[in-house]
């Protein structure tokens, strides 16, 4: 079976679709074509499309979403949890792949995976160092409770959790603005539309 995923990635064939994708080789074919997006020789709105649906494919956006919001998520009513979620996605998909669609093929290897749970794995990269900047430390937090369908929930660069960070930044806008889900939606909507 290792043989077969082998194949499939040398031959660089999507395999998301492969039964009980190891998350390592999840992580490894996910980056792999978003290099392969950034090393095009096209448009960065095109680039940008591109990383998007990769995104769409591999990320769990709405656990994401959830979790950044924390605990106001529990006053909100199912019309405002619909909404924010909307919201979430649009500010999610704009700020990853804007951020994302900067480098010019970037090259990261999977060097390692430790299996937390059931639910859990977190798989160990390398941003490999170029005359620019120094190797980086990238691990992914992998839920894996569908094995059919693993989902990136996290990322931590070198030791700082990208959905922790969101989760304070959430926190800070609700919190001085007396706990306004309205102020947060706005704050949304207005980084979306730019």
């Amino acid at each position: 079976m290792k043989r077969l995923f082998v194949i499939l990635f040398m031959l660089n064939i999507n395999i998301s679709y492969v039964q009980s994708l190891e998350a390592d080789i999840f992580v490894q074919s996910t980056v792999n074509r978003a290099s392969d997006i950034l090393s095009k020789n096209i448009s960065k709105d095109e680039k940008i499309s591109g990383l998007k649906e990769i995104a769409k494919e591999t990320v769990d956006i709405k656990g994401v979403g959830y979790y950044s919001l924390g605990s106001f998520r529990k006053n909100l009513d199912n019309n405002q949890k619909k909404k924010y979620l909307t919201l979430f996605e649009s500010y999610f998909l704009k700020s990853f792949s804007s951020r994302l669609s900067e480098y010019t093929n970037p090259k990261i290897d999977v060097v390692g995976k430790k299996i937390l749970n059931n639910n859990y794995t977190i798989v160990n990269s390398l941003l490999v160092a170029t005359s620019e900047r120094p190797e980086i430390k990238i691990d992914w937090r992998i839920y894996t409770k569908n094995p059919e369908n693993p989902l990136i929930r996290d990322l931590i660069i070198e030791g700082l959790s990208l959905a922790r960070t969101q989760k304070e930044e959430f926190t800070s806008i609700l919190n001085s603005n007396n706990k306004d889900v309205n102020v947060l939606f706005k704050t949304l909507e207005e980084f979306s539309k730019n």
